[in-house]
């Protein structure tokens, strides 16, 4: 319960957003456990699950397992890596349950703004689903004026909306297994039903250390760690664009996502990759 209260603390002073640990608050296994069970919690089969594409595998295996159906949102350069929600058809929107959404995003580096959030708050709305946001690199922003928000912060969100936090990108805690799902009371509570009967919650001394960890997420080793990943990012980047790449230098995460140069397919380049380098 300490982890849970000072998850709650936690966007309080980040985000403003006020949440009861008790209905609010749900301690993960890290997130890829929680997005994986979620499909488990609100997915019956032949549901529609609206993926990012790219994005992380586990939307869609989740999808998978528990009998649904993805539908790909194409995350396009021209649009920002931001999936066009005006043009998913009526008829998969009307059979979707689930939408996956992820900004910072795995793997473009795309930040999204509190208008995109907006937009997916008012589509879910529209269309009566679920939103999940996976923001498990939501403390990995590069500049101050790149912190990443909240979907929650969105007047109307909790009605529609959960969202999945890891500790394993912003406090190097990866093999410790820990995060959290906020928001949607009801949907919380369905995915903690799952985890009920699937596993057993996560080691409280790992949860004390998460709860440790977030009380001092201002500290200078946290802010040390960004600029370190934002300088190897730079350094990426510029590299790759003298080797002929289309690259935009990220503004978050720990990905650097390379267009390939003109001319040449991602096959072509990953086999000339494997052959010659």
């Amino acid at each position: 319960m300490d982890y849970r209260r000072q998850i709650s603390a936690f966007f309080q002073r980040r985000y403003g957003v006020s949440l009861d640990p008790e209905r609010e608050v749900l301690t993960l296994i890290g997130s890829k456990e929680g997005i994986g069970h979620l499909a488990l919690a609100v997915v019956n089969p032949g549901d529609v699950v609206l993926v990012p594409d790219p994005g992380y595998p586990v939307y869609a295996s989740g999808t998978l397992f528990a009998g649904g159906t993805s539908y790909s949102m194409p995350l396009r350069e021209e649009r920002g890596f931001l999936p066009d929600l005006d043009a998913i058809p009526s008829d998969v929107a009307k059979k979707a349950v689930l939408m996956h959404i992820n900004y910072p995003n795995n793997p473009t580096g795309a930040v999204a703004s509190r208008d995109f959030f907006a937009n997916v708050v008012a589509f879910a709305k529209q269309h009566d689903l679920i939103v999940s946001q996976d923001a498990a690199y939501n403390e990995m922003y590069f500049d101050e004026s790149d912190r990443a928000p909240s979907i929650l912060e969105i007047p109307g969100a909790r009605d529609v909306a959960i969202e999945m936090h890891s500790l394993s990108k912003t406090f190097n805690m990866t093999g410790w297994r820990l995060g959290f799902a906020v928001g949607k009371a009801d949907v919380l509570s369905a995915l903690a039903r799952i985890k009920a009967n699937l596993d057993s919650g996560q080691f409280t001394a790992i949860q004390e250390a998460g709860a440790e960890a977030y009380e001092g997420i201002d500290r200078p080793e946290i802010h040390a760690a960004r600029q370190t990943y934002a300088e190897r990012a730079r350094t990426m980047a510029a590299g790759l664009r003298d080797l002929g790449f289309r690259v935009a230098t990220p503004r978050a995460t720990f990905y650097v996502w390379a267009g390939t140069p003109r001319g040449l397919s991602a096959t072509e380049v990953v086999t000339r990759l494997i052959d010659e380098a």
